[in-house]
């Protein structure tokens, strides 16, 4: 259990703690605390509605939710993760944050909370003696705030706004390299472990990626407080932190890439058979990704704009297929050292909740090593151009595949698939209702 009167002992400078859950789009909502009122949060000492796992991107009620007026909009009670508290950098003053997880009135965990959606996996795993093994790649932009929609950021150093797509640039990270050591110097502060960074194929886009831990929990904590982080980071060098999936039509999208490989009791991972194929167990956790990737779309891509990323030659994945060292695939398998033998899941968007993408990873993972279910043999070549199984095309083809799919109660909860197709659906309509300014300069005076 967290101390929190001991941590904030020894760090007198702190004035203020936000306390925080993360909701179905992957948001941290919570209060802020004055210190005094922090110290004396104890087991059950912090309650907030229920409902507010359950708000749509803009932050409102889901309309006909069982958890508002049904239920009186009811309190749950918020339970600390077991994480340390995090020191925060980037407000005005020194702050802490500790992040909590959802159980109801009676004391059992809320299944609609995605960070227990992805606790019931892993369990699964620990009941069968092995360990995912995880790490996670973000991509994001640096957008100039200062207009309505997105630009490229100006170099601090010589005042020009980038124009280009920089792939690997080395001047690029020199450029903003204030921001990216300010960057490195919160995750340390936080405890996330930060790996190589580079520039990537959009202008202003980075890549960070982050290192294999044996927990993914604690991966998925690292990841959402890493979106966190950018953004307020972003926000001291007078930029926006961007995770859309597709800020620019013509750039590249951003992705949210995972790596997994499975480690049993004695840490042997159970992927390596000291060559460059892999084991029977890689086979089968590959073919379960494949049966059930379809399914879950709507968790990769939640987002109306995350289906812009999903284009066929656009460096993001459009086919259900898998194959060796091949990025043009959904599932590959990197090459190198057969001890590292690993997964590598490139669907999701920068966009994704992570509990959620985790969840149907090792959950889709999980169906094909238990059912020993066969691969189809690898994709070489460009899987773009060939005849293959296809993700979902749109947002409602998605919500319509995770509402049918039979794998779906096999890695969620009834109550979270439900509550995530009422709140995209929700979303769905306000978008459909609202025309763009595009509609209106092709049609209004055309037509």
């Amino acid at each position: 259990m967290v101390d929190i009167e001991a941590w904030l002992s020894e760090r007198p400078e702190i004035e203020s703690v936000f306390a925080c859950v993360c909701d179905l789009n992957g948001q941290l909502r919570g209060k802020r605390l004055p210190v005094a009122s922090a110290r004396r949060l104890g087991p059950g000492g912090l309650r907030m509605p229920l409902s507010l796992m359950n708000v749509d991107i803009w932050g409102e009620d889901i309309e006909n939710s069982g958890l508002v007026f049904e239920t009186g909009d009811s309190d749950g009670v918020c339970e600390p993760t077991g994480r340390d508290p995090l020191d925060i950098s980037w407000t005005s003053k020194p702050s802490g944050l500790v992040q909590y997880w959802m159980n109801d009135e009676h004391g059992r965990p809320f299944e609609g909370d995605p960070r227990r959606a992805l606790a019931a996996v892993v369990e699964r795993y620990r009941a069968r003696g092995l360990t995912p093994v995880v790490a996670v790649e973000l991509e994001f932009y640096l957008v100039d705030p200062t207009d309505t929609t997105p630009q490229p950021p100006r170099s601090p150093l010589s005042g020009k706004r980038l124009d280009s797509d920089g792939v690997l640039s080395l001047d690029e990270l020199h450029h903003f390299d204030a921001l990216l050591n300010d960057i490195y110097a919160a995750c340390a502060i936080e405890g996330i472990p930060a790996d190589a960074a580079i520039s990537e194929n959009g202008a202003g886009q980075f890549e960070i990626n982050m290192m294999h831990v044996p927990d993914a929990l604690r991966a998925a904590d690292d990841a959402v407080h890493f979106k966190s982080l950018v953004r307020g980071i972003a926000r001291q060098h007078g930029l926006a932190g961007s995770f859309m999936a597709k800020p620019y039509g013509f750039r590249a999208g951003s992705g949210m890439h995972v790596h997994f490989s499975l480690v049993d009791a004695t840490g042997r991972n159970v992927f390596d058979d000291g060559g460059d194929a892999g084991t029977p167990v890689l086979g089968h956790a590959v073919a379960g990704l494949l049966a059930t990737m379809q399914e879950c779309a709507l968790t990769f891509a939640p987002h109306e704009n995350s289906y812009r990323r999903l284009r066929p030659g656009a460096h993001a994945p459009t086919t259900v297929a898998w194959g060796y060292e091949n990025r043009t695939v959904s599932i590959r398998v990197p090459g190198g050292n057969p001890r590292a033998r690993r997964i590598e899941h490139r669907v999701a968007g920068a966009d994704a909740n992570p509990y959620l993408v985790l969840a149907s990873i090792l959950g889709g993972a999980l169906i094909g090593v238990e059912q020993e279910l066969p691969p189809p043999e690898p994709i070489t070549g460009n899987a773009y151009a060939q005849d293959l199984p296809q993700l979902p095309p749109d947002w409602a083809s998605a919500l319509d595949a995770f509402e049918d799919g039979p794998h779906i109660p096999h890695i969620f909860s009834r109550r979270l698939q439900r509550m995530l197709l009422e709140c995209k659906r929700q979303e769905l309509r306000r978008f459909s209702e609202n025309v763009t300014d595009f509609e209106y300069h092709s049609y209004l005076e055309v037509v």
